[in-house]
């Protein structure tokens, strides 16, 4: 296969109000395009393209309406909500207010092959949020913009695992098991703890607090929640807390001190630390690279 270019995309990277930060293009990825940029307000339509997209929101919550009249749908989707649209399929949307999105642009064929060879058929969907998703998008993020060709193998791993996350959990009619009853949080739960985080990303954030958004005892929000993402509560608010002060430290210029508190770090060497720990990097890096 050739290597996925830009012509190969939806359109909405060729928008007049797109600022570009970095993207795939001449790494020879034949599977996937994946971009990151700022983009302003538009309304547009596009055509139909051969590749499957997925937008990964960086912030928010930002408006976004799809469709035409009289069947537009409207979502307000916050930091961490995802867009799909299917490959072959025109495409009407509005963006309300400027956003920072990481776009990934997937071949059929990785689909299929994360299918057993059969065809996938995806949903249309805007505002739906999956945690396993959003951090292999956000790992993919950061091997663009760390890219060595050591990681071509990491990447390719990467994208299979993302093609396969699609088939599981955003085709039509996909199907998985049934989770027996109180095993995990449902998708409104885990999206109300996920709320209150961000909004306290600053602050100490007791369970106890996380549990009562969910109505449940502390060990049961904490083994449900281990359920639904793969992660503790510490774990998955810390992410969060790491995932903001790199956008902050990418497009921002505060302090680096000014950061690590604004992100629930308890000073520039804590953020150091866990940053070099989590992403092999440093918040000046970062910076430098940004």
């Amino acid at each position: 296969m050739a290597e996925l270019e830009l012509a190969d995309t939806v359109g909405i990277l060729r928008q007049p109000g797109v600022r570009p930060r970095h993207s795939s293009a001449g790494l020879g990825w034949e599977r996937l395009y994946l971009s990151s940029q700022h983009e302003q307000p538009y309304r547009a339509e596009f055509d139909p393209a051969p590749t499957h997209l997925l937008i990964l929101h960086l912030n928010g919550p930002v408006t976004v309406r799809r469709g035409k009249r009289p069947g537009i749908q409207s979502r307000t989707i916050s930091a961490g909500g995802l867009f799909l649209q299917p490959a072959e399929r025109t495409l009407a949307v509005e963006l309300t207010g400027s956003l920072d999105t990481v776009h990934a642009y997937l071949a059929d064929e990785a689909l299929r092959d994360a299918n057993e060879g059969r065809p996938v058929q995806l949903s249309e969907d805007f505002g739906a949020t999956d945690p396993l998703t959003e951090q292999l998008m956000l790992a993919l993020d950061g091997a663009v913009r760390r890219w060595e060709p050591s990681a071509r193998t990491y990447t390719d791993q990467l994208t299979g695992m993302l093609a396969a996350q699609l088939v599981r959990r955003h085709a039509v009619g996909a199907t998985t098991a049934p989770r027996p009853r109180h095993s995990g949080l449902s998708s409104r739960q885990l999206a109300a703890v996920r709320e209150l985080m961000e909004q306290r990303l600053a602050e100490p954030l007791p369970i106890a607090e996380l549990a009562a958004v969910v109505s449940l005892s502390p060990s049961q929000f904490t083994r449900q929640f281990r359920a639904s993402t793969g992660q503790s509560p510490h774990q998955f608010l810390l992410r969060l807390r790491l995932d903001h002060a790199c956008r902050l430290l990418r497009t921002g210029s505060d302090a680096i001190g000014n950061v690590a508190v604004e992100c629930g770090f308890s000073h520039q060497e804590h953020l150091t630390r866990v940053m070099r720990t989590k992403l092999g990097t440093t918040p000046a890096v970062l910076r430098r690279a940004g």
